[in-house]
């Protein structure tokens, strides 16, 4: 492959220095962790809209980044949009990231008519199919982008303006033929605009009904041409709009069971729009992974001090631990991967620090799967609860689990306890010895 760029490629180089370099500290691809290789775990993503297409800006400044496919300093061009794709694969094998995924219209400059847009976007995947024959890269997922355009400023598949609701269906459906064409492994529903910002002036009844109606057409479709994708829903609470439809993992599955959509979708669940809930990761995906309906994650994170959506790569080893630990309990993610929405932060705007932030964000995740797997190996959180729950093992709480009380058993069993009876089987939570426990584990495994 030709070099566009002198970054070298990227491999192991292990932990014995302190120092952040060109290689993976913790991401050995070969390395086997609870019974997988961890490239078999860990399916890594490149995100196009960010690696490629995002220029840092932010709500209070334009873009810093330089890019060397910017065409006389326009991205906006289809021989810019061509560029970026030599680059894109040149990335991914310096990398070693097996995966990319993208909305439509990262790729290629939008027409006058979607016919127009249509014909743009197919040049582009004509040549990103093309890559991928030659070097065996893979769609992650692809989504559509009905947010962007002015079009959707009330949004695509919850629009009062049919117009725009027809625009939505037909861009969708020329997405989902590229899906079935680049044999993507899942399709992404963000919605971006399908919420409210006023509500007295909206119907949100209806616009549920729409929405849900949107998504069986968009099923049919893909079972009408053969597409097998995994299809998912990926939360957000706000930003762009004050509420999105999709707050949050269990509003979201509620969504899903009222209109009989639980056994087409699953959840894509991003670690910035988690916090943007009020909720941690971890959070999010526990409750994605009891539900049967943990699908893939948008491995980023957001600043605890900044008040949107800042998708900034992930660094906390304390949090990926978490999310790994719930990641290995489900069993990985078959259909789905680990995607890198994420994006340097501002002045950090030379090329070379898409390859630093990848490395972190890769070594951030192997590191958590190492520990989470340990933690597994060992059984601590499964003891803590076992221990914490005894109670429901034996006796009266286990007749109730077994469904062998009635509301009236109970009050008989507990209407002659004294408080002090009742009050004398209570046992610490011992949350601070847990966190001591996890944080002694992360230093344990890591500094082997």
């Amino acid at each position: 492959m030709s070099e566009l760029f002198s970054f070298p490629k990227v491999s192991f180089v292990g932990n014995k220095s302190l120092n952040a370099g060109n290689g993976y500290h913790y991401y050995n691809a070969d390395e086997v962790v609870a019974g997988k290789k961890m490239s078999e775990w860990l399916k890594f993503s490149v995100a196009y809209w960010h690696t490629m297409d995002q220029r840092l800006t932010d709500p209070f400044g334009e873009g810093t980044a330089t890019r060397p496919w910017d065409i006389a300093g326009n991205p906006d061009t289809m021989a810019a949009a061509l560029a970026k794709v030599d680059y894109l694969f040149e990335f991914l094998e310096k990398t070693g990231v097996e995966y990319f995924a993208f909305h439509d219209r990262d790729l290629a400059p939008e027409g006058n008519t979607l016919a127009e847009t249509n014909a743009n976007l197919d040049k582009v995947v004509d040549k990103i199919e093309q890559k991928m024959r030659e070097t065996g890269k893979k769609v992650l997922w692809n989504t559509s982008s009905l947010f962007t355009n002015k079009r959707f400023l009330a949004g695509g598949a919850t629009t009062p303006f049919a117009e725009v609701f027809a625009y939505a269906a037909g861009q969708i459906k020329h997405s989902l033929d590229i899906a079935k064409r680049l044999g993507s492994e899942s399709y992404v529903f963000w919605g971006g605009r399908e919420g409210y910002d006023f509500l007295i002036n909206t119907d949100t009844k209806r616009e549920l009904d729409h929405i849900a109606a949107f998504f069986k057409l968009a099923k049919a479709y893909a079972d009408e041409i053969g597409y097998t994708g995994q299809f998912l829903i990926e939360p957000k609470p706000k930003e762009p709009t004050q509420h999105q439809y999709d707050f949050d993992a269990q509003t979201t599955i509620a969504f899903l069971k009222t209109y009989g959509l639980e056994n087409t979708f699953k959840l894509n669940l991003e670690g910035n729009h988690t916090y943007l809930a009020g909720h941690t990761y971890e959070h999010e995906v526990r409750f994605a992974r009891e539900a049967g309906l943990l699908g893939s994650l948008d491995a980023n994170m957001g600043d605890k001090l900044t008040g949107w959506d800042i998708d900034e790569f992930p660094n906390d080893i304390y949090e990926a631990t978490l999310v790994m630990y719930e990641f290995l309990k489900n069993g990985g993610l078959p259909t789905g991967g680990l995607n890198f929405d994420s994006k340097p932060r501002r002045q950090s705007f030379e090329f070379d620090d898409l390859f630093y932030a990848h490395i972190a964000g890769m070594d951030t995740y192997a590191a958590g799967l190492k520990v989470a797997a340990k933690l597994i190996e060992d059984q601590v959180i499964e003891n803590i609860l076992k221990t914490r729950y005894a109670s429901f093992d034996s006796g009266i709480g286990a007749d109730f689990e077994a469904g062998q009380v009635t509301l009236k058993d109970l009050a008989d069993y507990a209407e002659n306890k004294t408080d002090e009876e009742i009050n004398a089987t209570l046992q610490s939570g011992r949350q601070e010895q847990i966190k001591s426990t996890l944080n002694n584990y992360i230093f344990s495994v890591l500094g082997q």
